[in-house]
């Protein structure tokens, strides 16, 4: 069965790869404009992004898709628009906890689609950081296309004292929790043939 990640992250695949999940990328472009606290707005978005990438995708098929956000004291922190508001993000963020979210949404293609979403979070804690850090930070170009401006698996590992939950939720996706539903939905991700 032919697995398909719709997503442009390359984190994402990464994550899938190290998983041993052979998979097909489908970018599904879709309007990320929802409303909510942050663990509602991943799950619908992940459902968006998999129901788009459905439509495009004919034959048997698990696709799976993800979003993922920065959420602190209720303040929902997606990807930086430019340099000033990377700043305004981390200078939030420096000395302080917040949570991260996942979202995950799996469609098993078929007479009839079967549909499954979940949310998975973490608590990242930051170090205190100085104005100088965050700007060598920024320099880096790294927090542009990761929500929150930063990633924990890159430079941004600087930045972080403890992580609370799951890593890869914190990167974009659990895979643990990932592979156990699809072992759920009679999927096997141990015998899943190579691309």
């Amino acid at each position: 069965m032919r697995i398909i990640l719709a997503s442009s992250s390359p984190r994402r695949r990464q994550l899938m790869a190290r998983a041993g999940i052979p998979c097909e990328i489908l970018i599904s472009d879709v309007d990320e404009d929802v409303d909510g606290p942050a663990h509602h707005q991943v799950e619908r978005l992940a459902l968006r992004k998999a129901r788009a990438a459905r439509q495009k995708t004919s034959g048997a098929a698990v696709i799976i898709a993800a979003d993922t956000l920065v959420s602190l004291d209720g303040w929902v922190l997606s990807k930086p628009a430019d340099k000033a508001d990377a700043f305004a993000m981390l200078n939030a963020l420096q000395g302080r906890k917040h949570h991260v979210y996942t979202g995950v949404a799996i469609i098993k293609t078929g007479e009839k689609d079967e549909i499954h979403s979940f949310v998975e979070s973490a608590h990242v804690h930051f170090r205190p950081l100085t104005a100088h850090d965050i700007e060598g930070y920024i320099a880096t170009g790294e927090p542009f296309d990761k929500a929150g401006a930063y990633g924990a698996q890159g430079r941004g590992a600087v930045l972080i004292s403890r992580i609370e939950g799951d890593f890869f939720t914190v990167m974009g996706l659990p895979v643990s929790r990932l592979c156990v539903k699809l072992a759920e939905m009679g999927i096997n991700i141990w015998n899943i043939p190579r691309l």
